[in-house]
């Protein structure tokens, strides 16, 4: 994710950070809580810990609601530029893994 992201209320723990790869913990305690708005520099994986929905901003003035299956990865491309929500009325979670150099 971008150094310059906009200061949301999910909480991100770093877990591994290296040359390579950086791991990522996004924690939303409550319903509404968000990554703030960002731009992916990386490609990343996503594998979400719980059974629900996120919502993102895209910034087109719509929020995409996107279900998530708990151990169910996804892959995104660099560039990505979005916000992501809990729509969850529960805490909920994430682990993103960034691939920051080639192998």
């Amino acid at each position: 994710m971008s150094d310059e992201c906009a200061k949301g209320t999910a909480t991100p723990t770093v877990f591994i950070e290296n040359q390579r790869t950086r791991v990522t913990e996004w924690r939303f305690k409550k319903k509404g809580d968000n990554t703030g708005w960002h731009r992916h520099e990386y490609d990343y994986v996503v594998v979400p810990l719980f059974d629900g929905f996120l919502e993102i901003d895209t910034g087109s003035g719509e929020r995409v609601k996107a279900e998530m299956r708990n151990g169910i990865p996804y892959f995104r491309n660099v560039g990505v530029e979005h916000d992501v929500i809990n729509g969850n009325d529960f805490e909920c979670a994430f682990v993103e893994v960034e691939f920051l150099e080639d192998a």
